[in-house]
């Protein structure tokens, strides 16, 4: 019995699927061994890792305790009151991690180094302590018999917050924050790569560490998000 031209046909392109899918999954099975043997690139755990930090929201790595001075005087009906408030207060330095993007996160593959620029450092309101607040007040007439001790208990809290925040931003405890942050960030790529045995080095930086130009460093190495997309094209 002979085939008809609607059947060879049939046969023909079900023939040429068939090789297809073979060809595909041969491609595929051998695509899944290179890669296993290879292993995870630095760029797919940083990409990996690039997300956990980011669900962290917001990383506290330095906190540093400070005291504060301060006096206020009122005048009234001739007389002058002073009030001098002493607060201790402990200032947490954050970073928000939601900020980081993948254009902070680029890779030199000559160097085999990752390079993170750092969100910038944000004080805290300080939490004072309570119990270490101490008062000393002068004209105890007006202040009794007036409004005047509220008035001056205000101001001193306020003045006593904002001394604590301006010693808190202090060049010092500043250089001190950013290099806790540096090591914290640094370990939080870090600690992948090596999980996985790649000998990458880390390198943070904050935005203004860098000469005022950001563009020149970064430019030696390549933005995590393009390294991501070309691979996602090569697929």
């Amino acid at each position: 019995m002979i085939a008809q031209p609607q059947q060879v046909w049939t046969k023909r392109l079900f023939a040429l699927g068939l090789l297809i899918f073979i060809a595909v999954l041969i491609w595929w099975a051998m695509a899944s061994v290179r890669s296993w043997r290879e292993g995870p690139t630095p760029e797919t755990i940083a990409s990996a890792s690039l997300t956990g930090i980011r669900e962290q929201n917001r990383l506290s790595a330095f906190a540093a305790n400070y005291a504060a001075v301060v006096t206020s005087e009122q005048k009234r009906f001739g007389l002058s009151a002073k009030k001098t408030l002493i607060m201790q207060g402990l200032v947490r330095y954050e970073v928000d991690l939601a900020k980081l993007t993948e254009d902070d996160v680029r890779w030199d593959a000559a160097s085999q180094t990752l390079r993170v620029k750092i969100p910038p450092i944000e004080v805290a309101p300080p939490q004072i302590d309570l119990n270490s607040i101490q008062e000393y007040g002068e004209n105890g007439i007006l202040r009794a018999f007036t409004d005047v001790d509220d008035t001056l208990d205000d101001a001193n809290r306020s003045k006593g917050q904002a001394e604590l925040v301006r010693q808190a931003k202090g060049p010092v405890p500043m250089k001190l924050a950013r290099d806790a942050f540096k090591r914290a960030v640094a370990q939080n790529f870090q600690a992948p790569l090596r999980a996985a045995g790649l000998n990458a080095k880390v390198e943070t930086y904050f935005a203004d560490e860098i000469g005022g130009d950001v563009s020149t460093r970064w430019d030696e190495s390549t933005p995590l998000e393009e390294i991501v997309k070309g691979r996602q094209k090569t697929r």
